[in-house]
């Protein structure tokens, strides 16, 4: 049966119709918020997926390019492969949901987003993020929902409920907040330099709506919601576990995991593993689960020391940092490098510089960005973790990784008219145990200033942890996690941003939401830690930009031409522009504005060029001095080019002072020649004279 739901949200309709399409999905939401539309479908298997220890959770988020009436670029004109901003809006999606499916459940789940339709004021990955929350609250799967969304903007220093497109895109806040009934659930932020306070109001302003659109799911729920399926549980036995504590004793465990060497730990837990495969060597049923049942044995052991005892795997206090080392330059001759260290997270951060021209285009839904021009790419390889693995580009979390210390940096980066280049950087993971995307902020922060990028001020990045026990009100959140403490621990709460504030927040958790007090010491706790970074670290490290680019980078002169005349510096065909590119070696682009970037790493060729194309668009008077050389030579004169394409005429009259009879007794072609300009001559073109220079000087 056809139903239909609306309410208002943030000034405009959201409206969910059940029922209308998708019938044999599990459950099935079409969205409209606005003209916006997208259909939220959620699907699962019969039965669990064998020989996993994990949730199999997929979520997809289809942009098809007819929602905005565009058709695809490429020769087969149909969507390709995943934009990066669809990859982001699923990991968006994921964050929140995957938490609530029960621990114990190995079915596979899809959830997919397709998105049919786009209203540049009511945002589709708004609506995605909805839908797919409302088709899994009434579908049949086992899930601990509703969880809903909201997103907020600032706008001159005006908080704004779902902004539009462009508002999201020009203000300084770009938050996303996801909640349950009692708590916030996950945090994903951009700003420029928010203050901690404005965002912690920001972020319960979302919760509040958020209670809101749960209570309107929470209605649709009880009017078309399915039962929840039954479903084979693959929890670990309990008997298994009393086994394994008689077999390797709880002060056992506690010996093998606190150490602050990653590799003695899993050494340690090698060792336990084979004297428990030993003892059950005859019971395949545990074998199978064993470990599975390790890592929760871990899981337990660490947490309860951490929450019970204050007591960290490496012997940390809660809110101590690692060891920090900060340096700059290590890699010869690119634009600019830096590598910043946090215990066994290495990361180093080359930065690359080129004409505006090497943008990055960007082919999206969205049309008021079409291309990027600071990049930020973030590599995680198998030899970093030690392990062995073939590379195949990168994955969703390498792309969000990457996305992540872009968005912190993006705010700091100088504006094209004071810093005229493309911009790339490239984090390289060395080593990881926990934490590397805000090492790569760090990192990439001193690499932009070593490669002379005149950010406005340095920026660094630090995470915060939590364990929680049975009740709101206990807990221990710690400083700057390493990786056993994220794998075992109940949140990864990411904050980056300078002395003045905030740039970046992007937070996971694995449990029902977080109490207010916990988001705000976290937010306190990681202000003091970047603070503490960015003084005792890395400023001693590089103070300040450098005040020029490196030698091998490409220096660029930047002029300023009346857009009438492009077309004389372009020339027929390109014939112009493309000579004064052969003479001199550099690089020319041109925008229609008129705005002119010259390109090169040759100072003197630059000059020579920026010389020719002022040359090309100025209107000379009579008794402006040029040079040139000789190109042609004629009974009546020689003709001059001044620059490419460009040519006047020296009458015979008016080369010697003395009288001569050919032209050729004075000039030959290829002679430069100084000549003060007479005007234009009765066809219009320049005349010029050489006798007359000094005279005329």
């Amino acid at each position: 049966m056809y139903k239909s739901y609306s309410m208002e949200l943030g000034g405009r309709t959201l409206t969910v119709d059940i029922g209308r399409v998708g019938a044999q999905a599990n459950g099935c939401a079409f969205m409209h918020y606005g003209d916006t539309t997208v259909l939220s479908t959620a699907t699962a298997s019969e039965k669990p997926r064998e020989g996993i220890d994990f949730f199999p959770l997929s979520v997809e988020y289809e942009e098809k390019f007819y929602s905005v009436g565009k058709i695809p670029g490429g020769f087969n004109k149909r969507e390709g492969k995943a934009s990066e901003n669809a990859v982001l809006t699923c990991r968006v999606i994921d964050r929140p949901m995957r938490p609530l499916f029960p621990k114990d459940y190995r079915n596979d789940v899809t959830l997919n987003n397709m998105v049919m339709s786009v209203d540049p004021e009511c945002r589709p990955e708004l609506t995605a993020m909805l839908g797919t929350a409302i088709a899994t609250c009434i579908s049949d799967i086992p899930f601990d929902g509703p969880c809903a969304m909201t997103q907020m903007g600032l706008v001159d220093g005006e908080l704004i409920v779902n902004p539009s497109q462009v508002q999201w895109d020009k203000g300084d806040l770009q938050l996303t907040v996801a909640s349950t009934r009692e708590k916030v659930i996950m945090i994903e932020a951009g700003a420029n330099e928010v203050k901690e306070e404005l965002m912690i109001d920001a972020i319960y302003k979302c919760h509040a709506i958020n209670l809101e659109i749960i209570r309107f799911i929470d209605q649709i729920v009880a009017d078309v919601g399915k039962p929840k399926h039954t479903y084979e549980s693959c929890a670990i036995p309990e008997e298994l576990f009393a086994r394994m504590r008689e077999i390797v004793t709880p002060e056992e465990m506690e010996t093998a995991v606190f150490t602050d060497v990653k590799q003695v730990r899993e050494e340690n837990i090698r060792q336990v593993t084979a004297k428990l495969e030993e003892a059950f060597a005859d019971n395949e049923e545990w074998l199978a689960v064993l470990p599975e049942a390790i890592y929760q044995y871990q899981k337990k052991t660490v947490r309860k020391m951490i929450l019970k005892d204050h007591k960290r795997p490496d012997g940390r206090a809660i809110n101590q940092i690692r060891p920090l080392a900060a340096e700059v330059d290590i890699i010869p001759r690119v634009h600019g490098s830096a590598m910043f260290t946090r215990g066994q997270t290495q990361i180093c951060t080359v930065t690359t510089l080129a004409p505006l021209s090497e943008v990055q285009k960007v082919d999206g839904l969205d049309e008021n960005i079409t291309c990027k021009r600071y990049m930020h790419h973030y590599n995680f390889p198998s030899y970093s973790v030690g392990e062995t693995k073939v590379s195949r580009g990168p994955g969703r979390r390498e792309i969000g990784h990457g996305a992540l210390a872009e968005k912190a940096l993006l705010p700091m980066i100088p504006s094209e008219e004071d810093f005229p280049y493309a911009i790339r950087t490239v984090s390289e993971t060395f080593e990881s145990n926990g934490s590397t995307s805000q090492a790569s902020i760090c990192a990439s922060t001193m690499s932009l200033m070593a490669a002379g990028v005149p950010i406005k001020r340095p920026v660094a990045g630090i995470s915060c942890g939590l364990v929680t026990g049975d009740t709101d009100d206990d807990y221990l959140v710690l400083t700057d996690i390493q990786g056993l403490e994220d794998f075992f621990g109940d949140m990864d709460f990411k904050v980056a941003g300078t002395f003045e504030g905030i740039t970046a927040i992007q937070m996971d958790i694995k449990i029902h939401g977080l109490t207010r007090p916990i988001v705000e010491e976290a937010i306190r706790r990681t202000r003091e830690a970047r603070e503490y970074i960015l003084k005792e670290i890395m400023l001693p490290c590089i103070a300040e930009p450098r005040p020029e680019v490196s030698k091998y980078a490409p220096k660029i002169i930047s002029l300023t031409i009346d857009p009438q005349k492009i077309g004389d510096v372009v020339g027929q065909r390109g014939k112009t522009i493309n000579t004064i590119i052969e003479r001199t070696g550099v690089k020319i682009d041109i925008t229609d504005d008129g705005s002119v970037s010259i390109c090169g790493t040759d100072q003197e060729m630059m000059e020579k060029a920026a010389k020719m194309v002022t040359t090309i668009v100025t209107d000379f008077e009579a008794g402006q001095i040029l040079e040139g050389d000789v190109v042609s030579i004629k009974e009546f004169g020689a003709f001059i080019e001044f620059a490419p394409g460009k040519e006047g005429m020296v009458h015979i009259s008016k080369i010697a002072k003395e009288r001569i009879n050919r032209v050729e007794d004075v000039l030959t072609l290829g002679d430069h020649v100084k000549v003060v300009c007479l005007g234009k001559d009765k066809m219009g073109r320049m005349s010029f004279s050489i006798k007359d220079v000094k005279e005329k000087k």
